[in-house]
């Protein structure tokens, strides 16, 4: 125990490591990291597992497990009636988990569609800040005739769809949100090749590259990357 003696000459002490202590800056959780939880969203007959390449890119860059979700789902439901509502029931839950105020979303494909429907018409425009679609058949592909007449998520797909028309009608990237595209012309399933750029998003061309060969190329990825830093 210390003496009255031996406290008062401790006191400066004490007082220049409180000063110390408080002259260091505190980060709170929002300052800890600035990055947005990033939601994954596979395509047509495909799923999670697809993102691992483009993953790992992420967690290079800096991101954590922690930071990176993949959306699953079944992808021959409808776009509007089911699929653009789970998956805002799925970013909702993102949100909880991170205690994020938004999200950015990096869709493939089919996936293009079920989340700009979420971004257009099911509450997205306030909780997704970067939207990205790889090869997504944004004004429809003609390759989807070949399974319309049994599968309701190729009808959606078809030039000319209900969806298609809803999702390109008016502001094609409407809202705050920042939108971009990566399309390839030497695309075999979406035809036109110039089915995916939309008006208003940043549209960068990839070269010759193959439909699911975009999950994979490193000069896509950083593109990705660049823009969700932006």
């Amino acid at each position: 125990m210390l003496t009255a003696r031996q406290g008062l000459r401790a006191l400066p002490v004490l007082l220049a490591l409180l000063a110390l202590c408080l002259a260091l800056p505190v980060a709170s959780p929002a300052q800890a990291s600035t990055r947005r939880p990033v939601v994954l969203v596979h395509g047509y007959n495909a799923d999670p597992g697809v993102w691992g390449a483009l993953r790992a890119d992420l967690r290079a860059a800096g991101y954590t497990d922690a930071e990176l979700f993949s959306f699953g789902y079944d992808t021959h439901q409808s776009v509007n009636e089911v699929l653009a509502g789970r998956l805002a029931a799925y970013v909702d839950q993102v949100r909880r988990e991170t205690g994020a105020a938004q999200v950015d979303v990096v869709a493939h494909s089919f996936g293009s569609l079920v989340s700009r429907w979420y971004v257009k018409f099911g509450g997205g425009g306030s909780t997704v800040d970067h939207w990205v679609s790889l090869a997504g058949p944004n004004r429809g592909t003609s390759t989807a005739w070949a399974c319309a007449l049994w599968d309701q998520a190729c009808r959606d797909m078809t030039p000319g769809s209900y969806v298609v028309k809803k999702l390109n009608g008016g502001d094609e990237t409407p809202g705050a949100v920042k939108y971009a595209t990566f399309w390839s012309n030497c695309d075999e399933v979406v035809n036109p090749d110039d089915s995916v750029p939309l008006t208003g998003a940043a549209n960068t061309p990839v070269g010759c590259l193959g439909h699911n060969d975009l999950l994979g190329d490193d000069a896509t990825s950083a593109g990705i990357r660049a823009f969700l830093s932006s």
